[in-house]
């Protein structure tokens, strides 16, 4: 029996972003989607994720959810069989997402967040986690995003020793996470498998064949 895949969404992402991959899988290939309760700290999140994930499952984690599996890893690394992180943000232990972005990023998203909030603008959206999206993707995507907790960007990951499975996907013409940024924080991970999709910050939904292949040959050298 295969190890169940929980894939963990970016910030304010809805959960079928995932379908076309999860459909391109092997069908004995058993798959959820954690839902995040959208308010209170980084270990709410996790509180939450857990009680609604299986016994033992392999992280899938896009974007923000690789603070969250990070976290995962670190309150219940029994249960966390291998990590797959897909143009995630991989905090070092002690830091944050907004700590662990680039000079002056870090001030810069801080302080845009203290005014405005976890809801980018559409024209944000559409031109950069949407970049390489169809009108209608991107239409449905601005519609459906739902903003997050401060304190999900804010809280510092604890310390965590990763699985043996170790994967990355990087996205090359990503305008949220640039290429050299994923790269470093693949290494955090310790990836011991870097595969690159030529897409923006949503492979799962401008490739998800590509992403899904992937995903299957990170889990067969597992195997």
């Amino acid at each position: 029996m295969t190890t169940p895949l929980l894939f963990l969404s970016g910030a304010g992402l809805p959960a079928w972003i995932w379908d076309d991959v999860r459909t391109a899988l092997p069908a004995d290939q058993a798959t959820s989607v954690a839902s995040y309760p959208g308010a209170g700290s980084l270990r709410d999140y996790v509180g939450k994720v857990l009680a609604e994930a299986p016994e033992r499952f392999i992280v899938v984690a896009h974007s923000i959810g690789g603070v969250i599996g990070s976290q995962l890893v670190a309150e219940a690394p029994d249960r966390v069989e291998g990590f797959i992180g897909v143009a995630a943000s991989i905090p070092k232990p002690g830091q944050s997402f907004v700590g662990a972005l680039p000079f002056p990023n870090k001030l810069i998203v801080s302080a845009i967040m203290r005014l405005a909030g976890t809801r980018p603008p559409a024209k944000a959206i559409r031109s950069g986690l949407a970049s390489d999206l169809d009108d209608e993707q991107a239409a449905r995507i601005v519609k459906e995003f739902s903003p997050e907790s401060q304190q999900l960007y804010r809280d510092p990951v604890g310390d965590r020793r990763f699985p043996a499975l170790r994967g990355y996907v990087q996205t090359t013409n990503d305008k949220e996470l640039p290429p050299a940024l994923q790269a470093t924080y693949a290494a955090t991970l310790g990836a011991t498998s870097v595969q690159s999709l030529e897409t923006g910050h949503l492979p799962m939904l401008a490739a998800p064949d590509a992403l899904a292949a992937a995903v299957q040959g990170f889990l067969g050298a597992k195997d």
